[in-house]
């Protein structure tokens, strides 16, 4: 009986195991695939993880950024709007796993800006303020987190600019955030960890 419960118990660890790298295997393969550029096979390759790991909330936000980032490039309206859907289909999934997500909130006011880029007389005004809430509540949740920070302080800058008002007390904020970039940790190697490049090029632009 003991003999039998062991081999159970070992048997249940190893596919713990086996399930996790995986994953892991999965998506550093998807990671490969976006960093040669090879986009789509890399949005697929997460939907296929996205699909075959329903717990893990990763693979969806990745899809996400995917199609946010694709939405600053593209000029056809029909697209933009089908991208931006599927991103909000998606960090929708990946908030139903995982409730208070710092790095999903600021996904999501990361889309919400897109909407407002693509169209800002349709768009301002219905995500201007929920954009604003969604940093403060990410940076509330998370003080240390630099994606939030820097969300919260661009978002703020932008802000002032469009409505005429000095820009510079932001900046302070910009290099509070590139701080933050120096000493965060993420949760693994697969967890978020974008965001120095910008805060470190939206810096540069305040010296200017």
């Amino acid at each position: 009986m003991t003999k039998n419960l062991i081999l159970i118990v070992f048997l249940f660890i190893t596919g713990l195991a086996q399930a996790q790298t995986n994953f892991e295997k999965g998506m550093n393969k998807a990671f490969e695939l976006w960093q040669a550029n090879k986009t789509d096979e890399a949005e697929n390759m997460f939907e296929r993880i996205a699909n075959a790991e329903p717990k893990e909330w990763l693979p969806n936000y990745y899809i996400a950024q995917i199609n946010s980032l694709k939405s600053w490039t593209e000029k056809d309206a029909t697209v933009i709007k089908a991208q931006l859907d599927k991103a909000q289909q998606h960090i929708d999934a990946a908030m139903l796993k995982s409730e208070n997500n710092t790095e999903l909130l600021v996904m999501q006011a990361q889309v919400f800006t897109n909407w407002v880029a693509f169209d800002g007389m349709t768009y301002g005004m219905k995500y201007g303020a929920k954009i604003a809430e969604l940093y403060d509540k990410a940076t509330a949740l998370d003080p240390t987190n630099p994606r939030a920070a820097l969300g919260k302080a661009e978002w703020a800058m932008g802000s002032a600019k469009y409505f005429g008002k000095d820009t510079a007390p932001y900046c302070k904020d910009i290099e509070a955030s590139i701080e933050l970039f120096n000493t965060f940790k993420p949760e693994s190697q697969l967890h978020p960890n974008w965001g120095k490049e910008r805060a470190v090029a939206v810096a540069k632009d305040c010296k200017a």
